[in-house]
């Protein structure tokens, strides 16, 4: 960057915009993530494409240009602002990953609070009451802020049900889900906080559904389930008397229960006729409310709701993305409990990529000596263990308190 005068510098005009505005030609002097600033050791031209494409993967969200430098050709000169540059790295910095224990420690605060959120917009619902649209972005974008920084800390509080909180909870899990979802698919981040949002919101419509159907616990009459069905449009409704939502977090409420061969709901709609998005919630709904913990309903093993995501592909669900569902997740989710070949019992605590079945598992339990053991994590991919994942388990196989278990972990 050539020198200037303190003059110079002061008379330098500034304008804010989204990097989706970002042009080839523009002059750009500062970059923000998640509305940080981050300054930059060489500010210049933005001399291609790429040079765009490679902030948007550092999350950069604004940038500061000055509008009275840009250019009208990709001619080159002295100030550029190459795709490697300081720039990049400083947003990368920004966005660094964090470590699982100390992500742990905040993912659990994020995780309450949404929770008594949830709560809140449920029971001002059923008071006629509006929205608060505004804590609730807060709440699914410090949702996606989480995720960037460590997802499997998000992933294994979803983990923890309480029995009585199935509603809340889903709605807060499917959010976390379709952003690890989103992530996985390298979706945009303005996009995925939308998504965050829908998913966050997806079954409001809920709270107006009569608790005798509701909480049934057992199969549903014609005539309750055709009552359950109106979920989905009462939400919509309560959405569509709400301002600025984006039309993405709409459209996934609307479609969270449609299928492709067009056997789902409230519209019946096919597969060329259902957006990749509401594929993807769909399987994440779904996922969740068959591991969920019910009051009247136990909660199934990851493994076997992934099996019948599996077999209902591609018939309900997208095939492809249920596959990417599995692969960004993993065959063992941070949180599951599993019992080893020796009789250890322990959570999965960390994803072995390239290893799925040999996963990092934090012990805790022997069942050959029926006593707690002093807690110890162990990575199945290294030989010296030799030791591999038997099953799933449940916690009352063993009488075992894993709310207990789960927070000695995890939490302390």
């Amino acid at each position: 960057m050539s020198n200037s005068t303190a003059s110079e510098s002061k008379m330098v005009k500034t304008q804010k915009i989204s990097l989706s505005e970002l042009r080839v030609g523009m002059y750009v002097l500062s970059i923000y993530t998640k509305n940080k600033s981050v300054n930059i050791k060489s500010e210049g031209y933005i001399l291609k494409t790429a040079s765009i494409q490679q902030l948007k993967k550092s999350n950069v969200t604004f940038v500061d240009i000055d509008p009275t430098r840009t250019k009208q050709s990709e001619e080159k000169e002295k100030n550029t602002l190459p795709s490697s540059d300081s720039a990049t790295q400083e947003a990368e910095e920004i966005t660094s990953t964090a470590s699982f224990d100390s992500e742990m420690k905040k993912a659990e605060q994020l995780y309450n609070n949404a929770k008594v959120l949830q709560k809140k917009i449920l029971h001002d619902i059923t008071q006629d009451k509006a929205i608060d649209l505004e804590s609730v972005q807060e709440s699914t974008d410090a949702i996606v802020d989480s995720i960037f920084r460590n997802q499997d800390a998000l992933s294994c509080m979803s983990r923890l049900r309480v029995k009585d909180d199935y509603l809340v909870e889903h709605s807060l899990n499917v959010s976390i889900l379709m952003t690890i979802f989103c992530k996985h698919m390298k979706i945009e981040r303005k996009t995925m906080e939308d998504l965050a949002l829908g998913a966050f919101l997806h079954d409001i419509g809920k709270t107006l559904i009569p608790d005798k159907v509701l909480q049934k616990p057992g199969k549903f009459t014609d005539e309750e389930y055709a009552v359950m069905k109106t979920h989905v449009m009462l939400g919509v409704k309560i959405l569509e008397d709400t301002p600025n939502i984006p039309e993405t977090s709409m459209m996934v409420v609307k479609e969270h229960h449609e299928r492709l061969d067009g056997k789902g709901y409230p519209y019946g709609l096919t597969a060329g006729q259902i957006s990749q998005y509401s594929r993807m919630i769909a399987i994440a709904d779904c996922y969740d409310a068959m591991t969920a913990e019910r009051v009247y309903k136990a909660g199934m093993h990851p493994i076997k709701a992934f099996k019948i995501l599996i077999s209902e592909s591609p018939s309900a669900f997208d095939k492809k993305l249920v596959e990417q569902f599995i692969q960004c997740l993993g065959l063992y989710p941070i949180g599951t409990l599993v019992k080893l070949n020796s009789g250890k019992v322990g959570l999965i605590s960390k994803l072995n990529k390239n290893k799925p079945l040999q996963p990092f598992v934090r012990v805790f339990y022997n069942t050959r000596l029926n006593q707690v053991i002093s807690m110890e994590e162990i990575d199945l991919s290294k030989p010296k263990y030799n030791d591999q994942i038997e099953s799933c388990v449940k916690p009352e196989e063993f009488n075992l308190d894993f709310t207990k278990f789960f927070k000695s972990a995890f939490l302390e």
